[in-house]
């Protein structure tokens, strides 16, 4: 008897029921089947409770191929993991040497220069209603490194500093004036900067004619917690070809290179630490949330 019941009900053909617990209620079975057979009943609500069971196994692995799939795809693709990054190099690209800068400002084209202009040595100056009265007419260097004042047409003052182009300025006007006295000022001198990991970035205005990169990091608000402190990169001449310098200013030892005279239009990038996992999970978070509810409706219609 217990033969005969167990091969009718756990045999491997055997359909599923749409309720396990209908098992224990048909009225057939009950008049049909002793008492002793509710084993095999049993064991027959237990291969249903098993054939769930790989279901929803099949679902975990199918979630858990999705995650590999998606994670695969990510990864593949080094701009969606590098997409921010800024002036990347070759491995073997020559970096311009670093030397000393100059402690003064040399003058470049597209400069806008304010200058004043006054007679027996800058007697007037004395006078400070003159002087307060007194409107700098602004001139703008041009391609070539020139500059058209009057009296004098094109003077070329590029490649000068301040001092040197004050000098040079005063010789040429001696020729027209008594004793003159000149005073020029660079008034758009600028650097940007970029801070890796960080959506910002800053343009500086220089405050004096000795503006260092420690400076410009400093009013940049600092280095964050994700760029490199020991690769800072500086572009700085045409863009097309521009000179590149690297700077470490992770040790004390290196910090001589933090006082850089910068020059206007200079570039500084501190790399960013990479952050591949975070990025990861940013990227395939919405696809992981597609998948998700599919594989919900999924588990709801096979019910």
């Amino acid at each position: 008897m217990l033969q005969r019941c167990m091969q009718n009900f756990c045999r491997k053909d055997s359909p599923a029921p749409a309720n396990p617990f209908s098992v224990f209620s048909d009225s057939r079975l009950r008049l049909k089947l002793p008492v002793f057979c509710l084993f095999p009943k049993i064991v027959y609500f237990c291969v249903y409770i098993c054939n769930k069971m790989v279901i929803s196994m099949r679902l975990c692995r199918w979630l858990n191929g999705g995650i590999i799939v998606l994670a695969v795809f990510a990864l593949s693709s080094c701009r969606t993991l590098t997409s921010s990054d800024l002036f990347k190099t070759s491995p073997g690209y020559k970096y311009a040497e670093f030397k000393p800068s100059e402690k003064e400002y040399r003058i470049q084209p597209f400069d806008k220069i304010d200058m004043k202009i006054y007679t027996n040595d800058g007697y007037k100056l004395i006078d400070m209603a003159v002087v307060q009265n007194q409107m700098a007419p602004e001139y703008t260097v041009e391609f070539d490194g020139q500059i058209k004042l009057p009296s004098l047409g094109r003077v070329n003052i590029a490649g000068k500093t301040i001092r040197e182009a004050e000098t040079e300025l005063e010789k040429l006007y001696s020729q027209i004036f008594i004793d003159p006295f000149v005073m020029i000022s660079v008034t758009n001198k600028r650097v940007i900067v970029f801070s890796g990991g960080s959506s910002n970035g800053s343009v500086l205005e220089m405050k004096n004619d000795n503006y260092t990169l420690i400076e410009a990091l400093a009013d940049a608000g600092g280095i964050s917690e994700f760029s490199k402190s020991y690769r800072i990169k500086l572009l700085r001449g045409d863009l097309t070809h521009p000179e590149i310098f690297v700077f470490n200013i992770r040790n004390v030892a290196d910090m001589q290179n933090a006082n850089f005279i910068l020059q206007a239009n200079d570039i500084i990038y501190v790399d960013a630490r990479p952050r591949y996992a975070s990025r990861v999970v940013s990227e395939i978070s919405p696809y992981l949330s597609l998948l998700s509810s599919v594989l919900l409706v999924y588990a709801l219609f096979m019910k």
